[in-house]
Order: C-alpha cells, then sequence, then structure tokens
C-alpha cells in the first residue's frame, strides 16, 4: 500500500545514496525529481533502464530535473553499478525498504516458480513543489525513460 497519492505533496524523506550523499526530498525544492525503483543492481533489464536514463540525463538537466535510482541493494553494490555503467546520478540504498513502502513498490513476484517479495519496477516524477504529478508502475525498460522525459517537458 501506498502513502503517496497522485497530484498532492509527497511526505518529506532522507535516505542514504552513492558519493556519501543523503538525500532529502525538502532539500530538493525548486527541482523536478525522478524517482526509479528498480529490483536489482547489474541485471540485465535493470542495467538497461540505467543506462537509458543515462543517455538522456543532459536532456532532463536542461528541464531542472534530478534522476535518483533506488533499490534495495547496499551502497558498495551501488557505488560498483554505477561506476561500471558511468551512471552520473545518485543511486539509493533502501535496504531497510522504507521508500519502497511509502511508494508502494513492493510486490509479490515469480521467481523460478518461487513466489518472492520484490520491487515492482516503478517511476516516479515529482514537481518543484514536492508533488507527485505522475507515476509509471508495472514498467517494461523500452521506451519508458523517453516517455518520462516527455512528461517532465510538460512541467
Amino acid at each position: 500500500m501506498s502513502n503517496i497519492v497522485l497530484n498532492q505533496l509527497v511526505p518529506d524523506f532522507s535516505a542514504q545514496a552513492t558519493d556519501g550523499q543523503l538525500i532529502k526530498l525538502s532539500d530538493l525544492t525548486g527541482k523536478n525529481i525522478v524517482l526509479y525503483f528498480y529490483p536489482k543492481d547489474s541485471t540485465p533489464g535493470c542495467t538497461m533502464e540505467g543506462e537509458n536514463f543515462r543517455d538522456l540525463y543532459s536532456e532532463f538537466k536542461k528541464y531542472h530535473t534530478e534522476i535518483f535510482g533506488v533499490s534495495r541493494d547496499s551502497l558498495t553494490s551501488h557505488e560498483k553499478f554505477r561506476c561500471n555503467y558511468n551512471f552520473p546520478f545518485a543511486l539509493i540504498s533502501d535496504s531497510n525498504e522504507a521508500l519502497c513502502k511509502l511508494f508502494g513498490v513492493i510486490k509479490e513476484k515469480n521467481m523460478y516458480g518461487k513466489k518472492v517479495m520484490g520491487i515492482e519496477r516503478s517511476t516516479f516524477l515529482i514537481d518543484k513543489t514536492g508533488k507527485l504529478v505522475a507515476e509509471w508502475r508495472g514498467v517494461k525498460v523500452p521506451g519508458h525513460v523517453a516517455a518520462v522525459l516527455e512528461k517532465v517537458k510538460e512541467l
């Protein structure tokens, strides 16, 4: 169950990210924020999604938009993943699932015939005032990042 509602302010949060950063939503007022939740570092779909955000990063920056990838992986794993693929944006470690719960992205999944709880690939767009203006759940990677960028351009 998500604690956020479309067209309403997102509750302030803080989270540890790569490069020793503490990301705090209230510190980002005045910028659009893309939070994309993904299941696991260095897996094919997650790598492709990160590469797509990387490749369009300069376009997002033109629209005063910060990008943050979020998964339950450790900061050590994130640093390696980010370095291996030259991601210019921070990755947030949500090992305690606080952000995952806030945004309601933990879902039952089927892994090789076994039921497990994992992150459903999802993206959230928060505007400059801290309001959730768009969300994509159950994301399929091809074409997704371009669609997010188009929505950013409408803001």
